[in-house]
């Protein structure tokens, strides 16, 4: 990483070459068109929009062929591997050089063409290029050429460092450093994604733009030129008059009720992309212009009260939005619309100023997009299911063996109020239950997938998940659905921790089970259990717990707690904790477990002793702070976590 960063802004000796002719750089286009455009839309910034990228790249790979007499000064290119390659290395640094110079003119300097009536977009992946997507479009042009011509091109970063130079990057460097971080971050053939169907602008969907607009516009156009005529006998006497104060703006695209994007109401069921963008518009009110044009001046900066989940953008949208749903519910009018990262939902009560409520929803998927909270009275709270939910229930996790009950949902998905669950018996007052809804997807899109969503006060309900423990000689688990009996029992030890999730914007949350350790004095088995909640921008909370059999009944309660952490995730599978534990005896110990890849435990502070292996336990009556220390598999050393000191 530092040697990448160390390299100067400087092409590299003997690696310039003259223009090729105008035949040749033809021939090589032709031959090289589709990797070529690939190339420029991976560099265009995707803040254009599909279509427009699309259009861009191809603008910017037809336009790079050589005009005029011959160039003598022509800029450096990496040396092509045999003479043919020397058109192909050409007009490869003129595609990206070209993508990086026009960036802030774009529209104009490369005058895209025209497509009337129809929109054009490449095919939607699946998770992982949606995920690389995201990751591209939060790093520099710069990045994303370096990331193309190493992994798509071949190049080595010598010979990127020179083009980029060449090309009038800053910092060839640095870019080539941060396309070596996103490289590192990407699971997977990143060369495969990279060249699948979401980064391929030669192969795309044709949809028509909107047809009901589209005439109402034809017939707006012919209205003004009819307008337009009348008023030719009086213009002379309209010029010698006062000019009238200026017309007011017309209201911006994002503002107007008519440019609402509207999906397909089948979308959902042919599309890899199953999240809100597949949503369609439902409700009674779809039609209502006044509420609608009301739903987006709230959201453009009108008189609402605005609420935002945490780390929520609350800007207007920079687009129009989608609409995806509007109608009343429980008596009040309400609008839900969705900008490609946020879900809005707009609510005029029948007292007070109107409410607008903010989250984010930028990575949703077919379980974090399965369903959103309308309504919230003292009946219960309504959700608004998505169209590929086929059955939906409510479930008590405090009663894991109980059958889900049913819950009546509307034909456009509204469900019926779903009522706070009542307080458990005995001990388990102590803990407040959380609304826990079972649904099951479709076969339209998958076979027998049913999961978990736990309302959190947010807009949008989290997915709870479980990982059970390793089974030895067997690859590490992936987090698995919690609606089986097994999920459904680990849940049950767990659920109590929900609640102080409340309101954070936690996206998912998973119940990971990684150690289990044999109690002293045979009092049993004791399992060791991390419950991560990450929010929708990616932090997470890990929470520790130890369960034993001889622990009173009651909320669950982690031995220690750890904030803005990886721990526990895809990106940060080792974790070491420990805490004292008293046997039926009376006798205090300290124990303490790792996960798969600890093969030993040092214990230091108050307590000193050492275990080979993933577990410890050791006889302590010493008060005070206690340090663990653990070792990997692979050398590596690991801090673990301990309750605070009291």
């Amino acid at each position: 990483m530092q040697q990448l960063r160390t390299l100067r802004a400087r092409p590299a000796a003997g690696i310039s070459g003259p223009r090729p002719s105008r035949d040749a750089a033809e021939a090589a286009l032709v031959e090289h068109y589709p990797a070529l455009v690939r190339l420029a839309h991976l560099v265009l910034p995707p803040s254009l929009g599909r279509q427009r990228r699309v259009l861009a790249a191809h603008a910017t790979v037809q336009r790079a062929l050589p005009r005029g007499r011959p160039d003598r000064s022509a800029a450096p290119v990496p040396p092509p591997r045999t003479p043919r390659d020397e058109a192909r290395a050409w007009l490869r640094a003129r595609v990206v050089a070209r993508a990086l110079a026009a960036r802030p003119l774009l529209p104009a300097a490369l005058a895209l063409p025209r497509v009337t009536g129809l929109r054009l977009f490449p095919r939607s992946g699946g998770g992982d290029e949606l995920a690389l997507d995201r990751a591209l479009s939060a790093v520099t042009p710069e990045t994303r050429a370096a990331l193309a011509l190493t992994v798509l091109e071949g190049l080595t970063p010598e010979q990127t460092a020179a083009l980029l130079s060449a090309a009038g990057a800053r910092d060839p460097g640095r870019a080539l450093a941060g396309a070596e971080e996103l490289r590192a971050g990407v699971s997977g053939d990143l060369a495969a994604l990279l060249r699948g169907p979401e980064f391929d602008p030669c192969t795309v969907h044709l949809r028509p733009t909107d047809l009901l607009r589209r005439r109402r516009r034809g017939r707006a156009g012919i209205l003004a030129a009819a307008l337009l005529l009348a008023a030719v006998p009086v213009a002379a006497d309209a010029l010698r008059a006062e000019a009238p104060p200026p017309a007011p703006a017309p209201a911006a695209p994002a503002a107007d009720p008519a440019e609402l994007r509207r999906a397909d109401p089948d979308r959902w069921a042919d599309t890899s992309r199953v999240d809100f963008t597949a949503w369609p518009a439902r409700g009674a009110r779809t039609g209502d212009t006044a509420l609608l044009g009301r739903a987006l001046a709230a959201w453009t900066g009108g008189d609402a009260v605005t609420r935002t989940t945490p780390r929520t953008a609350g800007g207007p949208p920079s687009a129009p939005p989608a609409l995806l749903y509007a109608g009343d519910v429980d008596g009040a009018p309400v609008v839900l619309l969705h900008d490609g990262l946020r879900l809005a939902r707009y609510t005029e009560p029948s007292t007070g100023r109107p409410v607008l409520t903010l989250a984010r929803a930028d990575d949703a998927d077919v379980t974090t997009a399965a369903s959103v909270a309308l309504s919230r009275t003292g009946a219960g709270t309504r959700f608004l299911l998505a169209p590929w939910i086929a059955e939906a229930g409510v479930r008590d996790l405090r009663a894991p063996a109980a059958p889900a009950r049913a819950l009546p949902v509307a034909r456009d998905g509204l469900t019926a109020p779903v009522p706070l669950p009542a307080p458990g018996p005995g001990p388990a007052a102590d803990c407040a239950a959380t609304t826990v809804l079972q649904l099951r997807s479709s076969a339209r899109i998958v076979e027998d997938h049913a999961f978990l969503v736990a309302d959190l006060g947010g807009l949008g309900p989290a997915h709870l998940t479980w990982t059970p423990l390793p089974a030895p000689g067997i690859p590490s688990r992936q987090p698995r659905e919690a609606a089986g009996p097994a999920g459904l029992a680990a849940w049950a030890r767990t659920g109590c921790l929900l609640d102080g999730l409340r309101d954070s914007g936690v996206r998912s949350v998973n119940r990971w089970e990684f150690a289990a350790q044999e109690l002293p004095e045979r009092a049993g088995r004791a399992l060791w259990a991390c419950v991560r909640a990450e929010t929708w921008e990616g932090t997470g909370r890990a929470d520790v717990l130890l369960e034993t059999p001889v622990r009173p009944p009651g909320p669950a309660r982690p031995l220690a707690s750890v904030p803005d952490t990886a721990a526990c995730g895809r990106f940060g599978q080792h974790v070491l904790a420990g805490g004292p534990w008293t046997a039926p005896s009376g006798t205090r110990y300290l124990l303490a477990a790792g996960s798969r890849h600890v093969v030993g435990i040092t214990a230091g502070g108050a307590v000193r002793a050492h275990a080979r292996g993933a577990v410890l336990a050791v006889r302590s009556a010493a008060e005070g702070v206690v340090v663990l220390d653990g070792r990997l598999a692979d050398g590596g050393a690991l801090r673990g976590w301990t309750p605070p000191s009291r």
